[in-house]
């Protein structure tokens, strides 16, 4: 059940079998129908997200009312808002399924516990924090460095059948253009 985490745990650190028991009898996992909100604005977010199967957003409603997609997870992805969630303040963020979506959910008390309990787990979610951080970075510069055109073929390129997966409304907002942009790209015509 827990298999996916696990497997991705022991790509960075080895657990032993009583470390995977300690962490297995804490973990939770949910099923989140397309289009459910697990965070939006204003709540506080308590819970970080390992998606074992389909995809989840995260998301602002703009100052023109429009959604603008900041991160995409996937299979064996994280997602979370850190900073509501380290500091225990209001989100600023949107958390949603963008398919039906199988997650195992950590409340934060329950990770506080586990890792007082497992100390080379922090290792673990350090490194999964410095390559979100990375990822973040990156997209930055591309939003910054690429047009909106060399965003679109640079992502496509790198996540083909992730393209595939996602509404085209979410994806441009991603790399900050228009459904309509979108269109035109995909077509041929810009």
């Amino acid at each position: 059940m827990y298999k996916a985490l696990f497997q991705h745990i022991e790509k960075f650190i080895t657990l032993e079998p009583s470390e995977i028991d300690v962490l297995e009898s804490c973990l939770v996992l949910s099923t989140i129908k397309k289009k459910v909100h697990v965070l939006e604005e204003g709540q506080i977010c308590n819970t970080i997200y390992f998606i074992v199967k389909g995809c989840m957003r995260q998301y602002i409603i703009n100052s023109r009312g429009t959604e603008q997609t900041l991160q995409f997870g996937i299979e064996n992805w994280w997602i979370t808002d850190y900073l509501s969630y380290h500091n225990h303040i209001p989100s600023h963020f949107y958390i949603q399924a963008v398919e039906n979506s199988e997650v195992i959910a950590i409340e934060k008390s329950t990770l506080e516990v586990i890792l007082i309990e497992i100390p080379k787990l922090e290792r673990y979610f350090k490194i999964v924090s410095q390559k979100s951080f990375g990822a973040a970075q990156m997209r930055i510069k591309f939003l910054f460095t690429m047009s909106a055109e060399e965003r679109y073929h640079h992502f496509n390129n790198q996540f083909p059948e992730f393209v595939q997966r996602i509404p085209q409304y979410m994806l441009a907002s991603y790399l900050d253009f228009s459904a309509e942009f979108m269109s035109k790209i995909r077509a041929g015509k810009v």
